[in-house]
Formats: structure tokens, C-alpha cells, sequence
């Protein structure tokens, strides 16, 4: 064939894989809005709970990424077609032998191309959404104040219904807890207002603390708790001028009320109490730490999410092409053995450049794959190079030099 028609053949093979892209792109659009949530799931669930959401910032964007959506799972699903168009453009130079290869090879394609992509959705993107969307110290306090929390409420349950004495132990216990897992944290820059934070903790604490001794103690502390309810109404206002050294002390006189509620309790209602306290200057701390919060666009992160899920399905797509390329020639196993350590050094540029974390793990999972890819392409050349030498042999004809 002369180049022309070389180049003719080739239009035409990516004529028809641009239709099949179309085609299936096309069909993708309908189920575009559950294909779109089944990949954000990685960055959704490393975000907090109550802060799961993605936003756009215009009309259209929406209505842009789903149709990205598209024409992505269009590619995605033309995999075997591109395949198969690719093997015929090369299939007229090769032996009959390697010509009945199509079908393993579109399938092995295929095949690689989806391990890829699972690996990247898998293993790759929840480990590095996390690493990025969340720090370890603010996953940790945050994990302390949940189950201070909890452990606090089944407390307060004990004391609501007359078992001031098994509510005791349990606050004794989350206080110690929180204490010994809390010791040596330090204290980040405090853009938020921690001692407003911390003081209207202590205010919902104490209103709990009101509610259950209200409802274990019964009507004979009916005087007491009044008082007690006074000295918060004090605290209230207090915070809302922002004397908060003022309303610190009317919660503590508060508190120390409810030791004539149960007089035989006042260890345990002190005990209580200084839970709550500890809750409330954890929370503080905790929102000091979260002074920068994730705020998602849904284009930036669908952008993000296809280009290292396609990075990974084209990495291990490698032997499979460098397999190809030694059967029709192009590559030699002598050679990329030759420059096997430059290839380790651009697999190594290329996955620091592809990982958009700057940690040694994510850095790994990628640049992991792609040498063992490589190597592996190597180890499939220098075989196909073998089985060649040996039909040469067999058939009389001089090697290949």
C-alpha cells in the first residue's frame, strides 16, 4: 500500500471509532446523572457528613458536566471497538499466525483497560480524597468528640432516669478518655472565635444537665433547679454581650447548684459537668483546626476523577501496546533493556506529575503499577521476539539483526 492509502485506511478507522464514541456517548447521556454520582462517591464520602455536597458555579455547568459524563463512558465503552480498529490498521504486516491474535488482544485490551480503572476507583481515589479533603489530626479530634458525645448522652439518660451513681462512672470514664487521647495536641491558628464556641458548649451542656437532673430528681428539687436555670438566663446574656468570663462563672455557679438537688451526688453531677466542659472546649478546638473548609465544584473534580481514571486504565494498557509494537517491529527488547532505568525515572516524573497529592503513598500507587506495566511489556517483547526467532529458524530464514 502506498501512503496514501495507508492514510485513507487510517481515516477511515478513526471515522468509524468516532461514531462508536457518538453512538454509545450518546446513549451514556441518559443514565448520565447516577454515572456521575458513582463516580463523585470517592470524593463525597471523604467529606463530612453534613457537608456532602458538590456545588457549580453557573447555569450550565451542570448541565456541562453531564454531558462530559457522556462522552467519557463513551470512550469508555468504545474501548473494545478502538481495540479492534487499531489491530486491523496493523494486522496487513504481520504473519498469519499473529493475525488469528486479534480476539486475545482486543480482549486482553479490554480487560486491562478495565483493571485499570477499578484499581484507580478502588484503591487510588478514596486513600488520596482523604489525604487531601481531611487531616489527621482534625479526623482524630473529631472521632474523640463523637464518642464523648455519645458516651455523654447515655450519661445523661442514666442520670434522667434516677442512676446519678451509673451516670457518674460513665463520665468519669469518657473524661478520662478524652483527656489521656487528647494530651500533647497542639493548638492550630484560631480563626474562628473559639471562646465563643466553646462558651455556647458549655451553655447546651448545661441545658441537657438542667433537663435530665429536672427529670431524675423528681418535684422536690423543683426551688433548686429554678435557680439553677436563673444563674444560666445570666450565662445567656452574658455570651451575648460577649463577657464570657462572667457567663463562665454564672454556668459554674449554676452547676454547683444541682449539688443541692442530690447532695449525696455532687461528685457525680461534678463529674457531669466537667464532660461537658471538656465537649465544649474540644468543639472549639475542633472548629479552631477546620478554619479552611472543602467547597467542590462539580467540573473540577469530575475533571480530576477521569483524567487518573483514564491515566490508570492507559497505564495498564502498557504491555498490551508494547507487546504490539514488538510484533510489528517497532520496539526492541534489547533496547528497553537498555534504557530500562531511564524508564523507571520518567515512570517515576510521570506518576509525580499525574497524582495530585504530594504524599508517598498515592505517589506509590501509581508509580507502582506503571513500572510493574512497564516491566511486564518488557518481559511480553522479548518473548514475542523468542517465538519469532524460533519460526525464522524453523522456516530457514536468516534472524533479524
Amino acid at each position: 500500500m502506498s501512503l496514501a492509502e495507508h492514510l485513507t485506511e487510517l481515516r477511515s478507522r478513526l471515522l468509524k471509532c468516532t461514531l462508536a464514541v457518538i453512538g454509545l456517548g450518546t446513549i451514556s447521556l441518559i443514565f448520565a446523572k447516577p454515572i456521575f454520582g458513582l463516580l463523585m462517591r470517592p470524593v463525597l464520602e471523604a467529606l463530612p457528613p453534613e457537608g456532602r455536597a458538590l456545588i457549580y458555579t453557573s447555569g450550565i455547568e451542570e448541565l456541562n458536566v453531564l454531558m462530559k459524563v457522556g462522552v467519557y463512558c463513551g470512550i469508555f465503552l468504545t474501548t473494545p471497538v478502538i481495540l479492534m480498529q487499531l489491530w486491523g490498521f496493523v494486522s496487513p504486516g504481520l504473519y498469519p499466525e499473529e493475525k488469528r491474535m486479534a480476539g486475545p488482544f482486543v480482549a486482553a485490551g479490554t480487560l486491562s483497560f478495565l483493571i485499570g480503572a477499578l484499581f484507580c476507583y478502588f484503591v487510588v481515589l478514596p486513600s488520596m480524597f482523604k489525604f487531601l479533603l481531611n487531616e489527621e489530626e482534625t479526623l482524630a479530634l473529631e472521632s474523640r468528640l463523637d464518642t464523648g458525645r455519645l458516651r455523654a448522652e447515655d450519661a445523661l439518660r442514666f442520670l434522667r432516669i434516677g442512676d446519678a451513681e451509673r451516670a457518674g462512672q460513665l463520665a468519669k470514664g469518657a473524661s478520662e478518655t478524652l483527656r489521656a487521647e487528647g494530651e500533647g495536641q497542639a493548638r492550630e491558628l484560631e480563626v474562628v472565635p473559639a471562646e465563643s464556641v466553646e462558651m455556647t458548649g458549655r451553655l447546651a451542656g448545661l441545658g441537657q444537665l438542667l433537663d435530665a437532673a429536672a427529670d431524675g430528681f423528681g418535684v422536690s428539687s423543683r426551688v433548686v433547679l429554678r435557680q439553677a436555670v436563673e444563674k444560666r438566663v445570666e450565662a445567656v446574656e452574658a455570651v451575648g454581650r460577649k463577657d464570657y468570663a462572667v457567663s463562665a462563672v454564672a454556668m459554674d455557679e449554676a452547676a454547683s447548684l444541682l449539688a443541692g438537688v442530690a447532695p449525696t451526688r455532687a461528685e457525680e453531677l461534678a463529674g457531669l459537668w466537667k464532660l461537658e466542659k471538656e465537649l465544649a472546649a474540644g468543639k472549639a478546638r475542633y472548629e479552631a483546626l477546620r478554619w479552611t473548609r472543602p467547597m467542590l465544584s462539580m467540573n473540577e473534580q469530575l475533571s480530576l476523577v477521569l483524567l487518573l481514571i483514564l491515566a490508570f486504565g492507559v497505564i495498564f494498557e502498557l504491555p498490551l501496546v508494547m507487546a504490539l509494537l514488538g510484533v510489528v517491529g517497532v520496539v526492541r527488547s534489547k533496547w528497553l533493556f537498555k534504557y530500562q532505568r531511564h524508564a523507571f525515572v520518567v515512570c517515576l516524573i510521570a506518576a509525580a506529575v499525574l497524582t495530585p497529592t504530594g504524599d508517598v503513598v498515592n505517589l506509590s500507587l501509581m508509580a507502582g503499577p506503571m513500572l510493574l506495566c512497564y516491566e511486564l511489556g518488557v518481559l511480553a517483547v522479548w518473548l514475542i521476539e523468542r517465538r519469532r526467532a524460533r519460526q525464522e529458524a524453523a522456516a530457514g530464514i536468516a534472524p533479524t539483526p
